[in-house]
């Protein structure tokens, strides 16, 4: 199974569910994108951690977690969307402790991006997961 890296290409209102946003990767050297619905708490917070400049006056709960890890010397080495079950995506934080050992925890695949603008790291898909469910937008 060949992983496939995949970036951030945006965020918009949902045009299949109300009251939820489309958060939309883009596969790096490839045209495919992956839309994943998610909760307007979930957008909001990833769309924080990509405009820098906006501070919210108390740590979002995302940015708490980061804080958490970086306190306790926990680093997230990367994000897997790994599977994809009637509709719904399924991701991974992996982690590393302060002892050089890898940890992997399950994660909704909407926190784990939102962890992963917080923590610069890079999120992963495999072949078989765009094959399904990428799709080529008109620009």
């Amino acid at each position: 199974m060949g992983r496939k890296r995949l970036w951030i290409k945006g965020l918009s209102y949902s045009q299949t569910q109300t009251g939820a946003y489309a958060l939309v990767l883009g596969e790096e050297g490839g045209e495919r994108t992956l839309p994943i619905i998610i909760g307007a708490f979930e957008a909001q917070s990833i769309a924080i951690a990509l405009e820098k400049e906006i501070n919210p006056p108390r740590p979002l709960t995302h940015d708490l977690f980061a804080s958490f890890a970086r306190a306790f010397n926990i680093r997230l080495k990367e994000v897997v969307i790994h599977s994809l079950k009637e509709g719904v995506f399924h991701a991974s934080l992996v982690c590393i402790g302060p002892d050089g050992h890898e940890e992997i925890l399950d994660a909704r695949t909407s926190d784990a991006v939102a962890l992963a603008t917080r923590f610069d790291c890079d999120i992963f898909t495999y072949e078989h997961i765009l094959d399904k469910a990428g799709v080529v937008l008109d620009e």
